[in-house]
């Protein structure tokens, strides 16, 4: 499940589009929407302004639609706002933050110059100006200023630093504490494995977790700041209050998905998930943006189907997704097509997921235009034909995944990292195809010691699993099993680790191991209808103990 690279990358793309189009929007789409979206619904907000008192509760609205990732119906509050109340500095603000969403997102040229536009406004606006509120719009310039000269971590980081002035400015004033904890995991450096950041952000919302268990910002970036295998099962609390605290946003309903998945809980991953498509579709129907957030549920929810045991409700969701219309425009970015996209993505992993050797190795190519995803089924077949011990097959799906690569290079797509990242666990495939395990497995290796230490979430199967795989299959089953177990403890409950790891156990003799592992794959598979033949070895192992 590598879904954070292509993910984040997958809605920079996504709400990217509402920057251009929010002003059209607004004037489309009156905000009649918004006044039906109460506190009970968003969450409980408290940010005074000195606009206008009849702006008051629509700007708390949306800041509360700022924290829940609602970024394009925020845009369209903030721009009434500024209608209604002309000489609404703060309005101005709520816009800028509404361009930039600040854990996938880097914004291009275009928005920059409207979030500097929008600081002008919020600075020249002639109506009054607290000295908190000219704090508040002093930080989000300093992210839009200067793009020429810094590059977007500098300007993340300096929005953070005067998010921290703010914050220690007015103590009182929890929106201050929210923010900066969000721009703490905004300014995060990358890759890093001490996850400073992450931990002091989560030790300034858990003091508010603890008073303000409504506040929508708060559950949310506490999931965010525990969305790491070493520290998901902290965030469980959180992921346990958002929905609850806005169950009419879409991401709401859906952000829990990221500890539950993180932690092995699936049905509650599907039920979050499930409940998120639901209501995004609600809401589109309703000419409300974000309909493609739907797509990063479905994601979710077919990993969880899939560890799961429902493999049946895994293709009833591909062939759902392959029913619906495909949306190619440039608006995602050079005619990206989510619905293609996700497509391609969950066709390469079902197979690879049910080890489907012959099915992976035959995978159709797929071409998503300017995407990781069509160098996924590359990927897919490479693994496939590596199970079935055809170097050769190999060897052309990895001159693919270069191929796409190069074009992605030359575009200066932020797509070329993911594809990168295939191509090496391919070539590892390759040498294991060769009959060069040792070397198939310290190729592997040198990723796996990465996403352990980084928490990267992997693609199909973890890195470290497929080292367990290759090992099991070299009939080394008690170093597979060990590298099973380590696995498991970062990515608890996966189909695959826990057969593999009862299967290993078993051949190295250890049958108390074995038969628990056994028991736990169909304790976390219970209710499933599948056939897969794991599950029935498995049912057959266990009752004769």
């Amino acid at each position: 499940m590598k879904l954070l690279a292509r993910l984040l990358l997958f809605l920079s793309f996504l709400f990217g589009f509402t920057a251009f189009t929010g002003r059209a929007l607004a004037d489309d789409d009156h905000s009649h929407h918004h006044e039906d979206l109460t506190a009970a619904q968003l969450g409980t907000v408290a940010f005074p302004i000195s606009c206008a008192p009849a702006v008051q509760k629509p700007f708390e609205r949306g800041v509360a639609l700022l924290h829940s990732f609602w970024y394009e119906e925020a845009e369209k509050e903030f721009q009434h706002i500024a209608i209604d109340d002309p000489h609404c500095a703060m309005a101005h603000w709520g816009i800028a933050m509404s361009l930039w969403h600040q854990l996938w997102n880097h914004p291009d040229d275009k928005i920059l110059q409207r979030g500097l536009d929008e600081v002008h406004e919020a600075n020249t606006t002639d109506g009054p100006a607290t000295n908190r509120e000219k704090a508040y719009i002093a930080a989000i310039a300093a992210f839009y200023s200067n793009p020429k000269k810094l590059d977007h971590e500098a300007r993340a980081k300096a929005y953070s630093g005067a998010m921290n002035k703010v914050y220690e400015s007015y103590p009182d004033d929890h929106e201050a504490a929210v923010f900066y904890a969000l721009s703490l995991l905004a300014s995060e450096p990358h890759d890093d494995t001490t996850f400073a950041n992450r931990k002091q952000a989560a030790a300034i919302l858990e003091k508010l977790f603890a008073t303000e268990p409504d506040h929508p910002g708060v559950a949310h970036y506490l999931i965010h700041s525990y969305d790491k295998p070493q520290l998901a099962q902290l965030g469980l609390p959180a992921a346990r209050r958002y929905a609850q605290v806005a169950p009419a946003a879409p991401h709401a309903l859906h952000m829990p998905s990221h500890i539950f998945a993180r932690v092995g809980l699936w049905q509650d991953d599907i039920n979050s998930n499930r409940a998120s498509i639901a209501a995004t579709r609600k809401t589109a129907a309703m000419h409300m943006g974000g309909a493609g957030h739907q797509f990063h549920a479905m994601d979710f929810l077919f990993y969880a189907y899939m560890q799961s045991g429902r493999d049946a409700d895994a293709r009833a969701l591909i062939e759902e997704i392959r029913a619906m219309p495909n949306k190619k425009d440039d608006m995602y970015g050079k005619g990206y097509d989510p619905h293609a996209a996700t497509l391609a993505h969950l066709s390469a992993l079902y197979p690879i997921e049910m080890h489907d050797w012959a099915s992976a190795a035959a995978l159709p190519a797929t071409d998503v235009a300017g995407t990781a995803e069509y160098s996924m089924t590359y990927w897919a077949r490479a693994i496939g034909s590596a199970h079935l011990h055809k170097p050769e097959d190999v060897s052309k799906n990895i001159a693919e995944i270069e191929t796409v690569h190069k074009k992605l290079v030359a575009e200066k797509s932020d797509f070329a990292d993911a594809v990168e990242a295939d191509h090496k666990v391919a070539q590892a495939w390759l040498l294991f195809a060769e009959g060069k395990d040792d070397a198939a497995v310290a190729a592997l290796r040198t990723i796996a010691d990465k996403e352990d230490s980084v928490g990267d979430e992997p693609e199909g199967i973890p890195a470290r699993e497929m080292i367990a795989d290759m090992l099991l299959e070299a009939k080394r089953p008690q170093q597979a099993l060990a590298e099973y177990q380590t696995d498991l403890r970062l990515y608890p409950n996966r189909f695959d680790a826990l057969y593999g790891a009862a299967r290993a156990a078993e051949a190295a003799g250890k049958q108390k191991d074995a038969t628990e592992y056994y028991a736990l794959l169909l304790k976390v598979c219970d209710g499933s209808n599948s056939t897969r033949p794991e599950l029935s070895r498995a049912r057959e192992l266990v009752a004769q103990k």
